[in-house]
């Protein structure tokens, strides 16, 4: 992108977050609005907590996500945009609706928002749009005069994205014992989704086997491999694992999970493994139990060296990405030749999701995206 600082036409941009517990109390009722409708008792919501109560009862996610809020605010300071940020959260305070509510009482009525999901999937994206258009639903409601809202393109291959986690995986590269450190295996670690809404992800003609979702992790798998290699001399093998399941047993997930990966690798001889969880923006309570707890306990009961690197967090090249993206995207609705930024086979995603893409099982309105029912 150039060094243009117009975000015009938008007014103001929303980071949009899954939200998390801030204390003991909160733990219950935030796994019931992430459960809602589901139908889940609360004796298995208790089980679940017990990951949540193992750390005080506070997931990082909120705290991470202020710590973003300021390098963006940062960022963009020093680099001449004003544009104010927001934040809001699908199942923990602050919640998107009150968010929405204050930034159209602050006169703003053409909002972007950032996910903090990088890549295509229900869950990722559409969910969240969802979530968007119950919100403008419920402003609309109360007689509100109802914002634009447009959401930022999947970020999985923009360079201020991958350059942290390339950097990462160095790191714990480096840290490894040196007699094992060559030999060492990559697992590249995102949340394990069912097969049938992997399978649907992106859009439609990206739908079949794995869909966007897998695509586009592998995708960031290979462009990190090779610059570890170029920057190492050294190619290590490397596999897509998967994380955190929560469904029900015999609903098929993705595999192989990164317990099962870490016993296999080990039976197979690998002298150390480096985990790189590629899946997540920030180290959120999945990335602390499922991998700092769970893989690492695994790991020593196999007495198997390994490492996990660091999430993209509020690195200021991640921040700087940000900046990129909506300049991009304001460029793009001034309708401007933009050339966006972006690595590996793939190329830059969509700005606008198409009908038919990740489709929920229960149709539902879904703002920012070609059906949004918000023009």
């Amino acid at each position: 992108m150039p060094d243009a600082r117009d975000a015009s036409p938008y007014d103001a941009l929303l980071l949009l977050s899954f939200g998390g517990p801030e204390g003991p109390d909160d733990v219950i009722p935030f796994l019931e609005n992430v459960t809602r409708g589901r139908g889940i008792p609360t004796e298995r919501l208790k089980e679940v907590g017990e990951h949540y109560f193992r750390f005080g009862g506070v997931s990082p996610i909120n705290d991470q996500n202020r710590a973003l809020l300021d390098a963006l605010r940062k960022d963009f300071a020093e680099h001449g945009l004003d544009l104010p940020i927001y934040w809001g959260n699908r199942n923990w305070a602050p919640y998107l609706t009150d968010t929405l509510r204050e930034m159209v009482t602050d006169g703003h009525r053409r909002i972007l928002v950032l996910a903090t999901s990088a890549y295509a999937s229900y869950s990722g994206c559409r969910q969240y749009r969802e979530n968007l258009a119950d919100s403008l639903a419920a402003l609309e409601a109360e007689g509100l005069e109802l914002p634009r809202v447009d959401k930022l393109r999947h970020y999985f291959n923009h360079p201020g994205f991958l350059e942290p986690m390339i950097d990462g995986v160095l790191r714990s590269l480096a840290e490894l014992p040196e007699d094992v450190r060559a030999g060492a295996h990559i697992a590249f670690s995102t949340h394990s989704i069912p097969t049938a809404a992997a399978d649907s992800s992106g859009r439609v003609e990206d739908h079949g086997d794995g869909g966007a979702y897998v695509a586009e992790h592998l995708d960031v798998a290979r462009v990190i491999a090779d610059a570890v290699r170029e920057r190492t001399g050294v190619d290590h093998p490397w596999q897509l694992v998967y994380q955190s399941r929560s469904g029900a047993p015999h609903i098929p997930w993705l595999e192989p999970d990164i317990c099962d990966h870490l016993q296999e690798r080990h039976a197979a001889g690998v002298p150390a493994v480096v985990i790189a969880p590629i899946g997540f923006v920030s180290d959120h309570m999945e990335v602390l139990y499922d991998l700092d707890t769970e893989a690492r306990d695994k790991a020593e009961e196999l007495g198997l060296p390994m490492r996990r690197s660091a999430t993209v967090g509020d690195d200021p090249r991640f921040a700087a990405a940000v900046r990129d993206l909506v300049l991009e995207r304001a460029a793009v609705a001034r309708a401007e030749e933009v050339t966006p930024c972006a690595l590996g086979a793939l190329g830059a995603s969509h700005n606008v999701c198409p009908v038919g893409c990740c489709p929920s099982r229960a149709p539902r309105p879904a703002a920012a995206g070609a059906d949004s029912p918000y023009a």
